[in-house]
C-alpha cells in the first residue's frame, strides 16, 4: 500500500505546473480541452488536437482539379473518383467520410496552408514554435495558452487551468503562471489522489511546496470526480479512449480551461497511403464521437475542435511511397458555433519554393487570435506578443 511519503514521491519526479502535478501515463494521445467560466469568459470549450509527427495536407484535402498534384505524387495520391468532394476543385481523403456531415451543415472550417513564415522543419523545434506562438528565430518558455491565462486567469473555482490527455508534454500549457493537469486515465488519477491529505503548511519552503503540490491534487481530484454514462460509443484504441477522457473532463461541472489530446504517427515517411488512412479514420471517428457526447449533454454549441501539427509534408512524394518534412498543412476547426467553408488558400504546386514546398497562406498564430479574440474574449495580443488577424470561421 502506498504511504503518503511515497505518494508525494511518485509526484515529485514529475513535472509539475503552478499549482498541479502532471501525471504521466498512458496511451499517446493529447487533447487540449480549454472550458471556461462565464466570468473570465472561459464557459465555452476548446479541444486542441494534436497530429503528432506532420500530417500530410495534399492528401487530406486533395485537390483533386490539379493535375499538377498527380503529377508531384504518381503512386501515393489519392483517385479521384475516391476523394470526398468539397468543392468542384478539392475534396477530402475518403477515410474522412464522417465529417463530411459536419461540412454540409456548415460546422467544419477546413484551413488551408496553416505555416509560419521561414518555417522549420525539426519536429522538436517546429511544435515548440506551435506550442509558444514564437517567431522563428524567437524561444519562450511559455506556451500561448499559458500566456492568455496569465493575462485572462480562469477562475480558481475551476478544477484546473488546463489537462493534458496522455503525455507529460504540457504543449501550449508549459510554463509556470498555469494550473495544468497531465493524464492520461482520469480513474488512475482519482485513485491516486485519494491517497493524498492536504496538511498544514510547513515552515520549510520546501516542503511546503510539496505539501501545497498535495493540496492541489486534492483539490483537482475532488473535482473531477464523478462521472456521466454516455450513451454515446467510443471508438476502440488509445485515440478513442482519450476522447473518452476528453469528454469526461469536459462534462465534469466543475470545469477546466485547457485538455489537448494527441494522436501520433503522422511522421509518414514511408508507406504513407496505408498509415494516414487509419490514422484519418481514427481521428473521423473519435471527433463524430466528441461531437455525440456534446451534444448528450448539451454542450456542443459551447465547443470548438481545433487540429494542429508542428507541419506538413512535402507535395513531392518520395521514394519510399511516403512524403519528407514540409512546411504548411491542411487543418480543421468544427464546433456548434463554427461557420464552416474553406479558408486560406491551395498550395499553388506550380510554384515551390527550392526546397519543394508551398508558400503558408495562413500564420497559425491567426488561427490562435481567432480562438482567444472571438471564442473566450480574450486580448490576443497578450499571448501572441503582437496583433493577429482573427479568421470569420467564428462570428
Amino acid at each position: 500500500m502506498m504511504n503518503r511519503r511515497h505518494f508525494l514521491q511518485s509526484f515529485a519526479a514529475l513535472p509539475l505546473a503552478r499549482v498541479a502535478a502532471p501525471l504521466t501515463l498512458s496511451p499517446t494521445v493529447e487533447v487540449a480541452v480549454a472550458a471556461t467560466s462565464s466570468a473570465a469568459g472561459y464557459r465555452k470549450v476548446l479541444v486542441l488536437v494534436e497530429l503528432k509527427g506532420g500530417n500530410d495536407g495534399l492528401n487530406t484535402l486533395v485537390p483533386y482539379a490539379d493535375p499538377a498534384y498527380y503529377a508531384l505524387r504518381p503512386r501515393i495520391a489519392i483517385e479521384r473518383d475516391r476523394v470526398i468532394p468539397l468543392t468542384d476543385r478539392a475534396g477530402l481523403h475518403p477515410s474522412l467520410a464522417p465529417l463530411s456531415g459536419f461540412w454540409h451543415a456548415n460546422r467544419l472550417a477546413v484551413l488551408q496552408g496553416v505555416g509560419y513564415p521561414q518555417p522549420n522543419l525539426s519536429h522538436f523545434r517546429s511544435i515548440e514554435i506551435w506550442d509558444t506562438a514564437s517567431r522563428s528565430n524567437e524561444y519562450l518558455q511559455q506556451g500561448w495558452l499559458t500566456r492568455a491565462f496569465v493575462s485572462r486567469p480562469v477562475p480558481q473555482s475551476f478544477a484546473a487551468d488546463g489537462v493534458i490527455v496522455g503525455s507529460a508534454e504540457l504543449g501550449p500549457l508549459a510554463g509556470s503562471g498555469t494550473r495544468a493537469i497531465a493524464l492520461a486515465d482520469t480513474e488512475q488519477f482519482l485513485r491516486r489522489a485519494k491517497l493524498a491529505h492536504p496538511v498544514v503548511v510547513a515552515r520549510n519552503p520546501a516542503l511546503a511546496h510539496i505539501e501545497k503540490v498535495e493540496a492541489d491534487i486534492v483539490h483537482s481530484a475532488a473535482q473531477l470526480a464523478g462521472r456521466v454514462e454516455f450513451a454515446t460509443a467510443f471508438p476502440a484504441g488509445a485515440f478513442g479512449k482519450a476522447i473518452g477522457t476528453a469528454c469526461q473532463i469536459i462534462a465534469n461541472p466543475a470545469g477546466v480551461a485547457a485538455v489537448r489530446v494527441t494522436l501520433s504517427g503522422f511522421d509518414t515517411h514511408a508507406n504513407q497511403p496505408a498509415i494516414q488512412a487509419r490514422l484519418l479514420g481514427e481521428l473521423a471517428n473519435g471527433l463524430r464521437s466528441l461531437h455525440d457526447a456534446m451534444v448528450e449533454i448539451d454542450r456542443w454549441n459551447d465547443t470548438l475542435v481545433l487540429t494542429y501539427a508542428e507541419f506538413g509534408r512535402r507535395p513531392q512524394e518520395n521514394r519510399n511511397n511516403g512524403t519528407d518534412h514540409g512546411t504548411a498543412s491542411v487543418h480543421f476547426a468544427m464546433g456548434g458555433r463554427v461557420t464552416g467553408g474553406l479558408y486560406g488558400a491551395a498550395p499553388d504546386l506550380a510554384r515551390l519554393s527550392a526546397d519543394g514546398n508551398p508558400a503558408h497562406a495562413l500564420d497559425f498564430r491567426d488561427v490562435y487570435a481567432t480562438v482567444l479574440d472571438r471564442w473566450w474574449g480574450v486580448d490576443s495580443r497578450a499571448a501572441l506578443g503582437g496583433r493577429y488577424a482573427p479568421l470569420p470561421f467564428l462570428a
